[in-house]
């Protein structure tokens, strides 16, 4: 015997709005008895943490003790399809019998954008056996002659949201994992005869929330510094200095020394005093007095695998006659995974190096520029490094959600930085004081970072129509943005803008749809129709599907260019969670 799922068409990943579909291929030696072959499309949302020894609730609220690890598993997507025999065939009285060779059997299924959980009502509905009421086959030899499949009362002990579907994600080994898969189960009726299954995962990459129109507000982040004075002994040239290592044991070597020998004296308590102050090195340049900063669109939303949009502005705030020098840039993504599980709440801070750049010497104030004049920063330091391909969106589901930081760190040098290559051993004499250095961080605390795969122009003008761009999903910062100007009380701001056209008209029924519709509508509601003959519980169906769901039924294959992502290392490897597995 041999099983295996062949998809068509396989893309590297899969995202909302697709079709999934492809083969079960059987492969028999002998004759067998088949009741029921089921397809499954199955996405988990997995998580674990261990009861902490200094809990204070002890346990209670997890009901586990202190050194155990509580699990928590979300459906977050679950289909069901049976593919032999045909679901609309009516009941059979056994099992059937398929001769030796090879079967193919399709199947198909259209991934949705949100996650099944957390309808309650589609989760009571989920439950029983696959082949007993639910779907048309028999009951099979001592009556063992359906499938069973998940039990979706589980999932109403958990707190849900209603949320597009995550990513594929892993990379917290025994901690968190989401994971999406296809499975098929064979039954084979009979007391000693096992059922046979085969699964396969499949990466997962959903479709970004539609974009807010772009406008001139910016959110940044700025710091103002000023460098300290420099001291005499720091403005004094370098001409005098030694040319070797060993030349400075030579007592001619360092005027400055004997100077302060000669010019010492020794008091009338015989002790020797200090020397004498000398003329003091004339004062310096006014210390250089800069504020930095960086500054994204607001919202601020990043893209996977596309370079950050970043401007970097240097302003003058005091007069200075020397030059203050970009000598590092470093641009770090930090991702914050918020891991729930019951009670117990645990995050993990990644950390992504997207620039490194150093030994720079981009000049951002010149003497002759005048206060509160602005340098930018040339974009040709970052605008060349997308985003790793391991970075997914931000995204939120039941038991766990991933929101984003942005660090740009900066490096600036008052003086001409000092070459790397220049060593203590260097022959060559240095002229002028010594630079000083300095580092400033500039933080946005809240990031977006969407999945680059842009949904159907026509779903997003179902959605502006279904009111105001519904779906959007509002950006948080808390960096400061640049709000325009606020109407004064006195002035009466203008009227909104009125749509282009009207809204499109919903579609007519067909006059069959119609008929169903009243005949639907001629049922009390306290006497829901009854179940055909046979029939032990109402057919397997799936929830009633969103505005967008159902706008996007004729809108499958239109989704556009993918990035590249990672998402799991292996969607084919075994679970990282220890033990919680729910068989279904």
């Amino acid at each position: 015997m041999s099983l295996r799922i062949a998809l068509d068409n396989a893309p590297e990943f899969y995202t909302n709005l697709d079709i999934i579909q492809g083969r079960i291929v059987l492969g028999l030696t002998r004759h067998e008895q088949i009741g029921a072959i089921i397809v499954k499309l199955e996405g988990e949302s997995r998580t674990a943490l261990g009861v902490p020894a200094n809990d204070p609730n002890g346990g209670q609220t997890t009901s586990a003790s202190s050194g155990n690890v509580v699990h928590e598993n979300h459906k977050i997507l679950y289909k069901v399809d049976q593919v032999f025999p045909d679901k609309n065939a009516p009941p059979l009285i056994g099992p059937i019998i398929l001769a030796p060779g090879q079967h193919q059997y399709p199947f198909r299924f259209k991934v949705p954008f949100n996650n099944a959980c957390s309808d309650p009502a589609a989760m009571a509905r989920i439950g029983g056996l696959a082949g007993q009421g639910g779907f048309a086959s028999g009951p099979g030899i001592f009556g063992l002659g359906g499938i069973r499949v998940m039990d979706g009362s589980k999932q109403l002990l958990y707190s849900h949201v209603t949320k597009t579907l995550p990513p594929s994600f892993t990379g917290f080994p025994r901690q968190a994992e989401i994971r999406y898969y296809l499975k098929v189960t064979i039954q084979r009726p009979g007391l000693f005869k096992e059922n046979w299954r085969y699964q396969i995962g499949f990466k997962f990459l959903p479709i970004e929330p539609p974009r807010p129109p772009r406008t001139n507000q910016e959110a940044y982040a700025r710091r103002p510094f000023t460098f300290r004075p420099r001291s005499p002994a720091s403005q004094l040239s370098q001409q005098g200095k030694r040319s070797s290592f060993f030349a400075g044991w030579r007592s001619n070597s360092n005027p400055n020394l004997n100077e302060s020998y000669a010019t010492s004296s020794v008091g009338a308590n015989g002790k020797l005093q200090a020397p004498s102050p000398q003329p003091s090195t004339p004062q310096g340049s006014i210390p250089p007095s800069i504020e930095m900063s960086a500054r994204l669109p607001h919202p601020s939303i990043l893209t996977c695998n596309k370079p950050i949009d970043l401007r970097l502005i240097a302003k003058k705030l005091a007069p200075a006659n020397e030059e203050v020098y970009l000598t590092s840039l470093q641009i770090d993504l930090i991702g914050n995974t918020v891991v729930r599980c019951q009670d117990l709440v645990n995050t993990e801070t990644t950390n992504w190096v997207v620039v490194s750049r150093h030994g720079l010497s981009i000049p951002v104030s010149n003497p002759g520029d005048a206060v509160g004049a602005e340098v930018v920063i040339p974009d040709t330091l970052w605008r060349d490094a997308p985003l790793p391909n391991t970075v997914m969106p931000s995204f939120v589901t039941c038991n766990l959600k991933r929101d984003y930081q942005l660090e740009v760190k900066i490096g600036l040098s008052w003086g001409k930085p000092v070459p790397q290559s220049s060593s203590m051993f260097k022959t060559k004499t240095q002229q002028g004081p010594i630079p000083q250095m300095l580092h400033l961080p500039l933080h946005f605390s809240t990031i977006e970072v969407y999945s680059g795969i842009a949904p159907p122009p026509q779903l997003v003008e179902a959605m502006r129509h279904q009111g105001g761009g519904g779906g959007v999903r509002p950006s948080k910062s808390t960096a400061t943005a640049r709000p325009s100007a606020a109407p004064r009380p006195s002035q009466q701001a203008p009227p909104p803008q009125q749509p282009a056209r009207p809204p499109r008209m919903p579609p007519r029924p067909t006059p069959q749809q119609a008929a169903a519709l009243q005949a639907a509508a001629a049922h009390d509601p306290l006497y829901p129709p009854q179940l055909a003959p046979g029939q032990t519980e109402p057919a397997y169906d799936d929830a009633p599907p969103s505005y967008d769901e159902a706008m996007a039924e004729e809108m499958a294959g239109t989704v556009g260019d993918r990035p590249a992502y990672s998402g799991v290392t292996n969607e084919n490897g075994p679970s990282t969670i220890p033990g919680g597995n729910e068989k279904s």
